[in-house]
């Protein structure tokens, strides 16, 4: 069983991974971002994206743990 769970984790992964780099080499149009007259520069759709999936990533745990040592709440 547990070679099992280690089989689907990588296939689940490597799917992961092919979606990934399809989704980045469909979306290569360069753009830049306009945020309070402040003008980004050009990169393509799937940097943008991908930057703010990397930031969520990091940002989610970091305040969940903030948080979670403020409420008394340990794991």
């Amino acid at each position: 069983m547990r070679r099992f769970k280690r089989v689907a984790l990588a296939a689940l992964v490597s799917l992961l991974i092919f979606l990934v780099v399809i989704f980045v080499l469909e979306n290569r149009q360069p753009t830049s971002l306009v945020f309070f007259g402040w003008s980004s520069v050009q990169m393509p759709v799937a940097g943008y994206v991908v930057l703010a999936l990397l930031l969520g990533m990091i940002m989610g745990p970091l305040l969940a743990w903030l948080f979670g040592r403020r409420t008394g709440l340990r794991s």
